[in-house]
């Protein structure tokens, strides 16, 4: 294993280049400054704009990756290391995602499945975009914890509603139980990519009376954060700093992190034996019995968590433990806050075999 080197990023974010977005890149790059983002990753509806208007690269102390979301009816995909922008209109309901899908491929991108499991909320007139067609290939990835799928489900009922307007990081379940499944089972074939969401637009919203901003960006980026360990320094050359990122993702070298309460920089997740070590998003030989080490910045609930079936918990800082079975292992951290476990870190796998 390599030294890898950790960076806090947000992907999926929408500026005034999309029909629903009204921030300008700059204002955005400036919320991220002030929150320590390293990078963002855009996601523009229907354009790459942002790109073409020469935005993709470092600016300031944050690398930005130019990309888009193709967004039909259902069936939403990030697209990344795209040139062209990839147009299908919302009235494309009954387009075959594949189409795109290998339209990102033969451009040289990469593209994670959005939002799978999107419900909307009925109570404010949000339709809902789930990914209804599962017979796909050639993704890298999925979104695993969308921070608006998450926090729209809290909306039912308007005193609901303000609370969780008010306190968004606090009422967050964490990523749905039928995503985690899905996710379980198709790594178990092969090798998909789980992300954190953003998914933020900070639209103006009216409720009683009152214009509400959904969510501005200084708070969003607080909340839904994709960590990605790189094989090298960030050096401020965009385009290898870029390949840098792009590599680590395609990787699995990811975890996913809400970070309002305390930052997941020190998390590590770690199996070894006393001649290798394999780390998220490795392949790890197993020959006979091996150690499998999680670390974390502060005391938490640590869940362990192998095939999708729960495998070991422990309230700690540091588990440790002997695995002598193959299998897909990941870990999922809990923080305790106000009394209360709220879901904090959620890791990519180590593929034990």
């Amino acid at each position: 294993m390599c030294n890898l080197y950790d960076y806090t990023g947000v992907i999926h974010v929408h500026s005034v280049y999309s029909f629903d977005g009204r921030i300008s890149v700059p204002d955005i790059l400036e919320a991220a400054r002030a929150n320590g983002i390293d990078f963002i990753m855009l996601t523009d509806h229907s354009n790459v704009r942002a790109k073409e208007e020469g935005f993709e690269g470092w600016q300031g102390d944050t690398l930005l990756v130019i990309g888009q979301e193709i967004a039909p009816r259902f069936n939403h995909y990030l697209a990344f290391q795209i040139n062209e922008p990839i147009i299908v209109t919302e009235d494309g309901m009954d387009i075959d995602p594949q189409i795109y899908m290998n339209d990102v491929q033969v451009q040289g991108g990469i593209g994670f499945i959005a939002h799978p499991d999107h419900g909307g909320t009925k109570l404010f007139h949000v339709k809902h975009y789930p990914w209804i067609n599962w017979g796909v290939t050639g993704y890298t990835g999925m979104g695993i914890w969308d921070f608006m799928t998450d926090w729209q489900g809290t909306l039912t009922g308007y005193f609901n509603a303000l609370f969780s307007y008010l306190f968004p990081a606090f009422v967050l379940k964490g990523p749905k139980e039928k995503t985690l499944r899905r996710w379980d089972q198709l790594n178990k074939d092969s090798k998909v990519v789980g992300i954190g969401e953003l998914d933020n637009h900070d639209t103006m919203k009216r409720m009683m009376g009152l214009n509400f901003s959904v969510f501005p960006f200084a708070k969003a980026f607080k909340l839904v954060r994709t960590h990605v360990m790189t094989e090298g320094l960030f050096t401020r050359d965009d385009k290898r700093d870029i390949e840098l990122l792009i590599s680590a993702l395609k990787h699995g070298r990811v975890y996913v992190a809400q970070e309002y309460y305390h930052e997941a920089k020190g998390f590590s997740f770690v199996v070894q034996d006393n001649s290798r070590s394999a780390t998220i998003g490795d392949d790890f030989m197993l020959d006979g019995k091996a150690c499998l080490d999680t670390v974390l910045p502060t005391t938490a609930k640590i869940r362990i968590v192998r095939g999708g079936i729960p495998y070991m918990v422990e309230i700690t800082h540091n588990l440790t433990c002997d695995i002598n079975q193959e299998g897909v292992y990941r870990v999922e951290v809990y923080l305790k806050v106000f009394g209360k476990y709220l879901p904090w870190i959620f890791s990519n796998p180590i593929y034990v075999k």
